[in-house]
């Protein structure tokens, strides 16, 4: 996989890889076409309607073989179809190299053109299985940082302070008011709110009200 790096300041070391877009990638074996696509999913809908959306691109197409991972690499919201191939020989092989490979929010799709020569239940299994490494070994990724949405209400004179923590906590601003007091919307990770919160309170004398939305 391609990686890009993150540029978050303290995460606590979470999140996971996700596909950046759609990515193809063909493999040919006797005659046969497979012609592999790879894309996000950060739900079942989107993963269905790739799927779909593949099937009526391919019309013509023996077997549309899909796997998916829709959620973070630990979700159960997961499937996988043989698509008229023999039980076991397309969906399962898919579906372990995309458990292996780390990546969360991930669909994979082989398209089948039959080439004439039949491949046989193991031959079958190691082409959807290739098929789906030679296409995860290009796909670009990106890094994703599970975040949870907190309103800041807080004094003036804690705004430097303030700043500078959700900073190291690379904290996402999305909207401020500031009126009496300063408040804030940010989307922090997760994994660091209960930290953040902590350390709100502590910098504000216990004086910064925060609600979770």
């Amino acid at each position: 996989m391609s990686k890009s790096s993150s540029e978050g300041k303290d995460t606590c070391g979470e999140g996971y890889e996700v596909p950046k877009g759609l990515w193809q990638v063909e493999l040919e074996i006797k005659r046969s076409k497979f012609i592999t696509f790879a894309n996000q999913a950060p739900n079942r809908e989107q993963a269905d309607g790739f799927i779909r959306d593949l099937r009526q691109q391919h019309p013509q197409a023996n077997h549309v073989c899909w796997a998916y991972i829709a959620g973070d690499p630990n979700t159960t919201i997961r499937s996988m179809s043989d698509d008229g191939e023999p039980s076991g020989t397309a969906g399962m092989p898919m579906l372990k190299v995309l458990e292996h490979s780390g990546l969360g929010e991930v669909v994979v799709a082989v398209v089948r053109y039959f080439g004439g020569t039949k491949l046989g239940t193991g031959g079958l299994q190691r082409a959807y299985s290739d098929a789906v490494n030679l296409v995860l070994q290009t796909l670009p990724t990106e890094r994703k940082v599970p975040r949870d949405i907190l309103t800041l209400t807080f004094d003036y004179s804690a705004q430097g302070a303030v700043s500078r923590l959700l900073a190291r906590y690379d904290a996402i601003e999305l909207a401020n008011t500031y009126s009496n007091d300063v408040q804030l919307k940010i989307a922090v990770p997760s994994q660091a709110k209960q930290q953040v919160q902590t350390q709100l309170m502590d910098l504000c004398a216990g004086q910064c009200r925060i609600k979770e939305l």
